[in-house]
Formats: C-alpha cells, sequence, structure tokens
C-alpha cells in the first residue's frame, strides 16, 4: 500500500475520528488488495478508505449510517460488475463479524460502486480469509 494512504489512513486514526480496529479492518482489507496485483494509492483508494473507515466507525459508535435509495442506474452499474458487488458483500460479511459492524444494504452498494470503478489492475475477486480475532 503506498504511503500517502497509510498516513491518510493513521492521520484518521490519530486524530480520533476512526477507531483503531476500524483502521486496521480497512489496512487489512486494502492490503489484501494489494497483495492480488491492484493498485492501492490516494488516488485509487483514497475515496474507498475514506469512506469505509468513516461508515464503519459511525456504526461502531451507534450512529446511524444514511441509506440512500439504490437507484436503477445503480443497479445497472454494479450488474456489470459482479465481482465488485460480490466483494463488497464479503466485506461487509467480513466487517460484521469481526467489528460487530452491519453495514446496510445501501452502504454495499456503495463500496461496490467504489470497487468497479477502480482504475487499473486485475478484476477483484470476493475473497479475504477471515482473521482469527482474540
Amino acid at each position: 500500500m503506498e504511503s500517502r494512504l497509510a498516513r491518510r489512513i493513521q492521520l484518521f486514526c490519530d486524530s480520533g475520528q476512526v477507531r483503531p480496529e476500524v483502521a486496521a479492518f480497512v489496512t487489512a482489507e486494502l492490503e489484501t488488495l494489494a497483495a492480488e496485483g491492484r493498485p492501492v494509492t490516494e488516488d485509487s483508494a483514497g475515496m474507498l478508505a475514506g469512506h469505509l473507515l468513516m461508515a464503519l466507525t459511525r456504526l461502531l459508535d451507534g450512529e446511524s449510517v444514511e441509506s440512500f435509495r439504490t437507484d436503477a442506474a445503480v443497479a445497472e452499474e454494479l450488474a456489470d460488475r459482479p465481482e465488485a458487488l460480490a466483494r463488497a458483500r464479503a466485506v461487509a460479511v467480513r466487517a460484521h463479524s469481526e467489528l460487530g459492524a452491519m453495514l446496510p444494504g445501501s452502504e454495499v452498494a456503495f463500496l461496490a460502486l467504489h470497487l468497479a470503478v477502480w482504475r487499473g489492475g486485475p478484476a477483484v475477486p470476493a475473497a479475504r480469509p477471515r482473521r482469527d480475532t482474540p
């Protein structure tokens, strides 16, 4: 993972805007993508990382994560990129399992859109092994 993106995540954590466990979770997701050959830089993954960091932190803090209605355009975009939707669903399952944060369906769709428009690299597979949590 690019150092600018790692610094961005660290700044979110150091400032108290995100929980350390959320920063670790998002970092693990990005490192998995990098290991799969995806370009994980501030430009390619900064928006995805920031969005996921804040959404998961809000959920863990008991705040609502605004649901938005997914429209036909979103459904159409994701229909052409089923691997992005599968990956987003897998991330949501891991977030619930590892952090106890249940991303609503609209957030899963939004995450899938981030993955669908990722710049460069191979298709986004859905798998990252679940980490053993202490």
